[in-house]
């Protein structure tokens, strides 16, 4: 993929808020996971878990802690593992949510690619998902991705297109 074929597919890719609800493909999901796995994190210490929700018992408990289902059958939940990052010598900052955000950009990135939609997700109870899913008791709950084929009438949000002048995010020297 050159430059300007991934710059077109960044512009292209938007937070999908209408899925279909039709299953996701296991092969789909598995290239989305392994998009997760190899994702750059800092000392390559991998310090995240990430949790598919896909049973029917899983997705029936995901309404729970968020209302932005988004018709999805399956979701992604992204954790940081702050007792498994590199901590920065200078300051002592821990790396963990920095490299789980890492890997939720690529899961996010990765849905796209599959022809999927998804949005980030950073609206959820993180406590009540602790509790239904016990598993995830011990990390830092970053991000949740509703995944699924995208809805005929599903678009990108109004403020979709808006974005800052470069000159106002970058100070060069």
């Amino acid at each position: 993929m050159d430059k300007m074929n991934f710059l077109e597919f960044a512009r292209e890719r938007y937070s999908c808020r209408k899925l279909t609800g039709a299953p996701v493909a296991a092969e789909k999901l598995e290239r989305i996971l392994e998009a997760a796995r190899i994702a750059p994190t800092a000392h390559n210490e991998q310090p995240f878990r990430v949790f598919l929700l896909e049973s029917p018992e899983a997705v029936e408990k995901v309404p729970e802690i968020t209302p932005c289902i988004f018709g999805a059958d399956c979701f992604l939940m992204v954790a940081a593992v702050p007792g498994e990052a590199w901590v920065r010598e200078f300051d002592q900052t821990n790396f963990a949510t920095v490299d789980a955000s890492i890997v939720a950009t690529h899961i996010m990135l990765a849905i796209e690619a599959e022809g999927l939609g998804t949005t980030w997700v950073g609206y959820f109870d993180a406590p009540r998902a602790k509790e239904l899913f016990p598993v995830m008791a011990p990390y830092e709950l970053i991000a949740l991705f509703p995944i699924g084929e995208k809805a005929a009438e599903a678009h990108p949000a109004h403020l979709h297109e808006k974005r800052k002048p470069i000159a106002d995010l970058v100070e060069r020297f």
